[in-house]
């Protein structure tokens, strides 16, 4: 595989990175939404702590292997594009889910469901509490891991994808899901008693996930290198998440 570096100016057509941007926002704007909606429980303890998680925790690891797969394959300045347009539509999302809650409901659905289940589910997502701890959570989270996988590949001279992934998801999935549950606890999205457990259940999820998808995420990257015939190494990089 034949390694590139883009040049400062230099433009190049890509097949795939339009797809992966648009599966990455979905991913993470759906997963957020599930947040807000439920927590499950599957009735496992592990160490005598409930490992109960929001919903959102099933999807949102996902959005970390998408993250992995664009760095790795175009480089931190694309992924970093992709982080932007992502926090942007959960801005997006969130105010129009805001908007709708303001709105007064029709009679006979106000009958069924009402304002009061719309905000039991739905609220969360206009609220100050999950928006600012998702928002924060995944800003800090993404670059951290976008971050480390990008110095760790240089480091390696591209060797050891595993090592890379798993690495820079441990710290960006264990920043993310401190950010996310301390902020929404204290915003009273989550209450108290659930905050270790839904720490430790979101990190060791999202984590596990992560590994085992690591087989599927190392034919993707060498399907998508061969396709777009880049293999991006970021040695000159400027890593500030404000700058181009």
């Amino acid at each position: 595989m034949e390694q590139t570096e883009i040049k400062q100016g230099e433009t190049k057509d890509f097949k795939f990175f339009d797809i992966f941007m648009a599966i990455f926002v979905t991913v993470l704007v759906v997963s957020n939404i599930a947040s807000s909606a439920k927590i499950i429980d599957l009735k496992i303890s592990l160490f005598g702590i409930p490992l109960a998680f929001d919903a959102g925790t099933i999807l949102f690891p996902i959005s970390y292997i998408f993250g992995d797969i664009l760095t790795e394959v175009y480089g931190y300045k694309k992924s970093r594009r992709v982080i932007w347009t992502g926090f942007f539509c959960l801005i997006l999302s969130s105010v129009a889910f805001g908007i709708v809650g303001a709105l007064p409901g029709e009679g006979m659905w106000q009958g069924y469901a009402g304002d009061a289940a719309y905000l039991a589910i739905l609220g969360g997502m206009s609220s100050g509490g999950i928006v600012l701890g998702s928002l924060t959570g995944y800003l800090i989270g993404e670059f951290s891991n976008s971050v480390i996988l990008a110095k760790l590949k240089v480091m390696t001279k591209g060797n050891y994808l595993w090592l890379r992934t798993i690495s820079s998801t441990l710290v960006g999935e264990l920043v993310d899901s401190v950010v996310f549950v301390s902020v929404a606890t204290l915003f009273g999205i989550f209450p108290w008693e659930l905050f270790i457990t839904l720490t430790i259940t979101n990190y060791l999820f999202k984590t596990s996930i992560e590994v085992l998808m690591t087989p599927i995420t190392y034919f993707v990257v060498t399907f998508i290198k061969k396709v777009e015939h880049e293999d991006f190494f970021d040695t000159n990089t400027n890593f500030n998440p404000f700058k181009g």
